[in-house]
């Protein structure tokens, strides 16, 4: 099921629903690990609601967010290869888009731009993926189809989960021509 988004300002304030159809994509956000109860969780949540409230506008459906715990194993390559291997199983057949120190640096357009691009070549589904302390597995990043970085810096999960919340809201705003972005 499609719906149109009716804003004001910045929040959703109305929704039609229509059938879904052709140029529609689920997007899952996966994370390793768990978050507590705080402030971070709850402004995750609130973009998170506005992400499900206004995407399907957009062709960008949101699927929920998967949490699984971290690895126990004894050293980092170990546990990174445990945790690549429960993502890519999650991920069978779906886009795999990572968050990786290492990737690209993408401006909220570009971002758009590419969560478009795969929603157009007819991808039913993408995972966007948060990775562990020890980030992600080498062979579950040459697997990825686009891996992005926010900045140079290293972030803690909670921050990464509300930074990706606020840009995929984002990028449904950009999409639907709504003036929250501004270039």
């Amino acid at each position: 099921m499609l719906a149109s988004a009716i804003f004001r300002g910045d929040e959703v304030v109305a929704v039609r629903s229509r059938q879904l159809g052709e140029g529609s994509i689920r997007i899952a956000i996966h994370a390793v690990g768990r978050m507590k109860s705080g402030p971070e969780k709850e402004l995750a949540e609130r973009y998170l609601d506005r992400v499900a409230k206004a995407g399907p506008a957009v062709g960008l459906e949101f699927a929920g967010l998967s949490e699984t715990p971290e690895s126990r194993a004894k050293s980092p390559a170990e546990r990174k290869r445990e945790e690549g291997r429960r993502l890519i199983e999650l991920a069978e057949g779906s886009a795999l888009v990572l968050l990786d120190e290492r990737g690209n640096n993408l401006s909220s357009r570009d971002f758009g731009t590419r969560i478009a691009s795969f929603r157009d070549s007819g991808m039913r589904q993408m995972v966007i993926a948060i990775g562990g302390p020890d980030g992600h597995d080498e062979n579950l990043r040459g697997k990825a189809d686009l891996s992005i970085a926010f900045g140079a810096q290293t972030w803690p999960h909670q921050l990464v989960r509300v930074m990706l919340a606020e840009q995929l809201y984002r990028v449904i705003t950009i999409l639907s021509g709504h003036p929250y972005h501004r270039d």
